[in-house]
């Protein structure tokens, strides 16, 4: 692979991760209007977070739904765009 080659390459994964994080960001964004949840507080109880730690073995289905779609949208918009980007092989 020639450095040509190599630039695309590097180009595609770029946009494949910026979609991605972009259909990341929109699906968690409609799971708050939807669930009428506002943002994280992260920054602010990043000290206590140990202490907050949920245990998954306790979360029903739609705990699970809502924290595995995100990451969902995030593979599928990933991977399309990365493959749209992709030269083809002749």
């Amino acid at each position: 692979m020639g450095n040509a080659g190599l630039t695309r390459h590097l180009v595609a994964g770029a946009a494949a991760g910026a979609a991605g994080t972009t259909a990341l960001n929109t699906v968690s964004h409609l799971d708050m209007a939807v669930r009428g949840r506002s943002a994280g507080s992260l920054p602010e109880e990043a000290a206590g977070v140990l202490a907050d730690l949920t245990d998954p073995r306790t979360w029903g289905v739609a705990g699970w739904v809502g924290d595995a779609v995100p990451y969902l949208g995030y593979a599928l918009a990933t991977v399309a765009t990365f493959d749209l980007m992709r030269p083809r092989r002749r």
